[in-house]
């Protein structure tokens, strides 16, 4: 079971296991309604290393970039649930519209992506690449989605 922590804790988890050998996987989101689109990628983030970094969009983070009706669930909540996950070891939240500041401070050993990004159009592509960290695009479930969900519990 996964386990909140700042953004000072995680900067000093990850050096401390690093100088160990130890693997660290990080990827980033709002994660509002949890779905099996979801599940999937963080398992997939997990496969690749020894631990799984959830940078975890804020409520006030999540409301710049969804709208004012986002997040349905609240950051607390929404943390707790990807804690309960056997994949995520780690949720560290971040109140910027992007998690690049963060990124750069953990300096996790590989970053994942959704496929629907490249190299050339990732947003934290310079920091990846001054930080020597591999970047993995992972492939979404089709037609999976918190949008898709609150779309259909509308149209009820």
């Amino acid at each position: 079971m996964g386990r909140t922590v700042s953004q000072e804790e995680i900067i000093n988890i990850v050096r401390e296991n690093q100088a160990k050998g130890k693997t660290f996987a990080a990827t980033n989101g709002c994660f509002d309604i949890l779905h099996v689109g979801h599940v999937r990628y963080l398992q997939r983030t997990k496969s690749l290393a020894d631990y799984c970094i959830v940078m975890l969009n804020s409520d006030s983070s999540v409301k710049r970039i969804k709208g004012d009706d986002r997040p349905i669930n609240q950051e607390n909540d929404r943390a707790e649930i990807l804690n309960a996950l056997s994949c995520v070891d780690y949720v560290v939240l971040f109140e910027e519209s992007s998690p690049a500041k963060l990124l750069e401070a953990i300096k996790p050993d590989i970053y994942t992506k959704g496929a629907d990004y490249t190299l050339e159009t990732l947003p934290e592509r310079d920091i990846v690449i001054r930080n020597n960290i591999r970047v993995e695009f992972i492939e979404f479930v089709r037609g999976k989605s918190t949008t898709n969900i609150i779309n259909k519990c509308l149209d009820k």
